[in-house]
């Protein structure tokens, strides 16, 4: 798991063929007039999911984990926080590995909460599970889905 602001990802671009792709659109583009929807950026590959809704409480969160795609979480606008636990201590699953979905849910704890404030962002590998949108008010944020074994 990384946290970082937008201002240092230039940091980060090495560590996936598409991370340059991913953080170049978070520059150039107007992400605040993008509606909430899933975009396709590199195919399959790269896809950005704009998401606008209200936070909920930490009780309310579920620990959640993806094996095909690396997720970017960059936070836009609101109070957002986000659990955290090593894939490998979480022991409580919800159900088995949605492969269509690219999820899977657990009823574990977060081992760390992490305090995003806007212009900063999470990365979150498949061996991190991880519970988004926790906070008060609105949290507008962009998910960008970095395939692990993307053909670029």
């Amino acid at each position: 798991m990384i946290l970082s602001s937008l201002s240092q990802s230039s940091r980060y671009t090495a560590l996936h063929s598409l991370f340059q792709r991913a953080f170049d659109y978070m520059r150039d583009t107007d992400l605040f007039a993008l509606a909430p929807g899933r975009y396709h950026i590199v195919g399959d590959d790269l896809i950005a999911i704009v998401e606008q809704v209200p936070g909920k409480a930490k009780e309310m969160a579920r620990l959640e984990a993806h094996r095909k795609y690396i997720d970017i979480q960059l936070v836009l606008e609101g109070d957002e926080q986000m659990g955290w636990k090593p894939l490998a201590d979480c022991h409580n699953p919800v159900s088995e590995h949605s492969m269509e979905k690219d999820i899977r849910f657990f009823l574990d704890a977060p081992a760390s909460w992490i305090a995003v404030p806007p212009d900063h962002f999470c990365i979150f590998f498949p061996e991190d599970s991880h519970a988004p949108l926790v906070g008060s008010g609105e949290v507008r944020k962009v998910i960008f889905k970095v395939a692990v074994n993307s053909a670029n």
